[in-house]
């Protein structure tokens, strides 16, 4: 019965690496001036890429659409409660076959694991987190799912609200 269920689900993350993903990207926490902040109430980006692009294409699609500068470790979480749920499955980066540590609770590995994958429906979020020691928390709502990919390059962003935050706050500056 465990194994038809397992089947049932890769046939259907098969198609839905197919279709175009519609995701609005929104940053929910970190080092954020106050003075950024009053003057831009939200931060989010909207991207739509391809089912069949991974986790690592995203996670690179939103470092450009936030105009960061410095690459660190990140993760992605789904099927929980929203950022930072400890029960969510936790997509890592940099994952290897049998290595020990924290790595080896996690659900896969961002390189290999495609958004059609996910099995994630419309209307649903997941985490993301990036850089661990300043902790960029971010939630990504699935907004669309549409059955047909339209030509262009993907992942593409279609809307930004607020300005970019700088990646690294000088707090001598804030107020």
């Amino acid at each position: 019965m465990a194994r038809q269920q397992t089947l049932k689900q890769a046939q259907q993350a098969t198609g839905s690496e197919k279709h175009l993903y519609t995701l609005e990207v929104l940053i929910v926490s970190g080092p954020l001036a106050r003075s950024f902040v009053k003057k831009n109430k939200v931060i989010s980006r909207t991207i739509q890429m391809r089912g069949d692009q991974t986790l690592e294409q995203l996670h690179q699609a939103i470092f450009s659409a936030f105009e960061r500068e410095e690459e660190h470790m990140y993760e992605f979480q789904v099927g929980g409660k929203g950022p930072m749920d400890p029960r969510a499955r936790r997509y890592v980066l940099g994952l290897e076959d049998g290595e020990a540590g924290q790595e080896a609770s996690a659900a896969g590995d961002v390189e290999r694991t495609t958004i059609g994958a996910l099995g994630v429906k419309e209307h649903e979020s997941f985490g993301y987190w990036f850089d661990y020691g300043d902790d960029w928390w971010h939630q990504i709502d699935v907004l669309g799912i549409e059955e047909k990919v339209g030509r262009g390059k993907y992942p593409q962003v279609t809307k930004r609200v607020g300005k970019s935050p700088p990646q690294y706050v000088d707090w001598d500056e804030e107020e």
